[in-house]
């Protein structure tokens, strides 16, 4: 008879226990879903927004869905806005800056990890300074120096800056991976007969795909919003990227919101379909770039 009021109390515990986990897991849930909506309310507000008047915009339907679904506002957006033009120039401009960097950081990473010379540490903490400078600091210096170039008012006037400040960052990510290939691998191709150049391109490059994903992404974020440089540097219309054409969109006196609206929409889709078709890839490039770097 104890041992069955023993089981009996065992039983009633685990249920008690199974039950507050349930509590527990759809309170978890129901504040996940709270955060999501959160999350994703810019994005909805984004998208009704640029299908509105500007009556809506003011205050007759700021929050709700279109009265009027003005997808005209897209075709002029296209059209007045020139947006095709600054979408090529900024895809231009960040292919540009994204390919450089790669090149760059590798060689840079491996002459510093896998070839035996004196400078190589002091030449690593001075690659690592870069990281410590804010971007938009240098603006002066780098505009005078692009002015004396007469590199101003071309693509290399955002590309140079945009790989130079992604270069340091780019570094520090591409040590961490190379540090932990076997330097064997480089004895034994040598053995094998490959030169430094070959070792360099078919042996370390391969290895090195997580960190190519990571310094990508970090790229491309980092170039495809960016404002400041663009907005100094570019004062032709023709070279101008997304975010300064979408700037120059507002009017002097009035401004017609819903193009700009559908402006913002084209600016950011590419940053949408990257992280719904490479959301994994990117959690695990920047998860293992973390912990490596």
């Amino acid at each position: 008879m104890a041992e069955k009021n023993t089981l009996n109390a065992y039983s009633l515990d685990q249920y008690q226990v199974g039950k507050t986990n349930k509590v527990v897991k759809t309170l978890i849930y129901i504040g996940l879903v709270i955060w999501a909506m959160i999350d994703l309310f810019p994005i909805y507000w984004m998208f009704t927004f640029s299908l509105k008047s500007n009556e809506e915009v003011y205050g007759m339907n700021v929050m709700g869905l279109p009265r009027d679904w003005l997808w005209s506002n897209y075709q002029r957006a296209m059209t007045t806005g020139n947006m095709p033009r600054y979408f090529l120039n900024s895809i231009i401009v960040t292919v540009a800056a994204i390919l450089i960097s790669l090149i760059a950081a590798l060689m840079a990473t491996y002459a510093i990890t896998r070839i035996i010379w004196k400078g190589s540490q002091l030449t690593y903490s001075f690659f690592m300074l870069g990281i410590t400078i804010p971007i938009h600091a240098s603006i002066v210096p780098i505009f005078i120096t692009l002015s004396k170039a007469h590199m101003l008012n071309s693509y290399w006037s955002l590309i140079v800056p945009y790989s130079a400040f992604s270069l340091s960052m780019a570094i520090l990510i591409c040590t961490g991976f190379m540090n932990d290939i076997p330097k064997d691998l480089d004895e034994a191709a040598k053995i094998d007969g490959c030169g430094l150049w070959q070792t360099f391109g078919m042996i370390i490059v391969p290895l090195m795909k997580p960190a190519l994903a990571t310094i990508s992404i970090y790229t491309f974020l980092q170039c495809w919003n960016e404002l400041m440089f663009a907005n100094v540097f570019i004062s032709k219309n023709a070279l101008k990227t997304l975010p300064v054409g979408i700037q120059a969109l507002s009017g002097q006196h009035t401004t017609d919101w819903g193009p700009i609206g559908a402006a913002l929409v084209i600016a950011t889709f590419p940053t949408l379909l990257t992280y719904i078709f490479m959301s994994k890839n990117i959690q695990e490039s920047f998860i293992a770039g973390a912990v490596k770097g």
